[in-house]
C-alpha cells in the first residue's frame, strides 16, 4: 500500500510558512555577518594566526574604520536571504510534514524496531534526515551566497538571471557532498533535540516544551549536528566558492586540503559556529515555535 501523503499536522501550512519565514529574516539580519566570517575561515588555505586574522575575515576592508569593517560583512545578503528564509520554511516546515508522513504510515515499524521511547526520537531524526536531503533543491541559491561572500570576482559584474541562464546545472556542483553533510547532519539535529527532551526533561509531547527546554534542546542538536557535518561542509564550502568554471572535485578538494593544511583542517570554521549555535538557533526555533501556532489561529 501506498503511503499516504495528504497529512495534515496539528499547525498549517499556511501558519509554518508564515511562522519559519518570519523566523529566517529575523535570523538572516542578526546571524549573517557571523556566517560569513565562518565561510571565510573554512576557505582560506593558509595558516591562520592573530596577526592574519583581521585580513582572512575582513580581506580589502581589515586597515578600514570599524563602522566599513562591520559592513563588509554583509556582502551576498540578496542571495542570503532568498537561501536562508526559503531554507528555513523548507526546513521548520518540511521536517514537521516529513514526520506526519512517517506517523501515519510508518510509526509502527518503528516502534517494533526502536521500542516506543526510541522508536519516537528515531522517527523524528529520519524525518529530519530526509528534510535535509530534500533541502538540495536550494543548493544555487546557498552556492552563489558563499561566493559572494567569499569569492565575489566570480561574478564579473553579471545579474543573478544571467548567471543561472549562463551557468545552468554547475550551480549544483558538489551535490553530492550537500547530500553526504545534509542527512546525517539533519539526523543529528532533530534527534538530539529529541533525545534531550526525552532523556532530560521527560517530555512525551515535544510541542509542550517550554522555552527554556526548547533551548538546551536546540544547543545539544546544533552542537552535535554541526560537529558531525563540520569536515563535509568544509569539503562543499570549497567547492562552492571556487569559480564557476572551476571543475575541481570533491576528492581532489580533501586529497589537498590534507595534504596542504593537515586532517584538522576539515573543522575549520567550527569553532565560530559553535559559538554562535546556541543564540542563533535559540533564537530562530524559538520564533518559528511561537509564531507557528501564533499564525495558526487565523490561517
Amino acid at each position: 500500500m501506498a503511503p499516504t501523503l495528504n497529512v495534515k499536522g496539528s499547525d498549517s501550512g499556511t501558519a509554518r510558512i508564515l511562522g519559519s519565514g518570519a523566523s529566517g529574516v529575523a535570523e538572516l539580519l542578526v546571524f549573517h555577518p557571523v556566517d560569513t566570517v565562518s565561510k571565510r575561515l573554512m576557505s582560506n588555505k593558509s595558516k591562520v594566526s592573530f596577526s592574519t586574522l583581521s585580513a582572512i575575515i575582513f580581506r580589502d576592508y581589515a586597515t578600514a574604520p570599524l563602522g566599513r569593517k562591520l559592513l563588509s560583512l554583509f556582502p551576498g545578503l540578496g542571495y542570503a536571504a532568498g537561501y536562508k528564509i526559503t531554507q528555513r520554511i523548507y526546513k521548520y516546515g518540511g521536517q514537521p510534514w516529513f514526520s506526519d508522513i512517517l506517523s501515519r504510515n510508518y510509526k509502527t515499524n518503528f516502534t517494533n524496531t526502536f521500542g516506543e521511547r526510541k522508536g519516537k526520537m528515531m522517527l523524528q531524526a529520519t524525518a529530519g534526515s530526509l528534510t535535509g536531503i530534500g533541502e538540495v533543491v536550494l543548493l544555487p541559491l546557498d552556492a552563489l551566497k558563499i561566493k559572494r561572500q567569499v569569492n565575489p570576482e566570480a561574478f564579473r559584474g553579471r545579474g543573478v538571471i544571467r548567471i543561472f541562464m549562463e551557468e545552468g546545472t554547475t550551480l549544483y556542483r558538489g551535490w553530492g557532498w550537500t547530500v553526504a553533510r545534509n542527512a546525517p547532519g539533519s539526523f543529528a539535529l532533530f534527534g538530539a533535540s529529541a533525545a534531550t527532551k526525552e532523556y532530560m526533561f521527560g517530555i512525551q509531547d515535544y510541542h509542550k516544551a517550554t522555552w527554556g527546554q526548547n533551548f538546551v534542546a536546540s544547543v545539544a542538536g546544533a552542537v552535535a549536528s554541526i560537529t558531525v557535518a563540520a569536515p563535509l561542509d568544509t569539503v562543499k564550502t570549497r567547492i562552492q566558492n571556487a569559480n564557476f568554471e572551476s571543475k575541481v572535485s570533491g576528492v581532489t578538494v580533501v586529497k589537498d586540503l590534507i595534504k596542504n593544511e593537515g586532517p584538522t583542517a576539515l573543522f575549520k570554521g567550527l569553532t565560530p559556529k559553535i559559538l554562535v549555535v546556541g543564540p542563533k538557533l535559540v533564537f530562530s526555533y524559538t520564533l518559528a515555535q511561537s509564531l507557528i501556532p501564533w499564525f495558526s489561529q487565523y490561517v
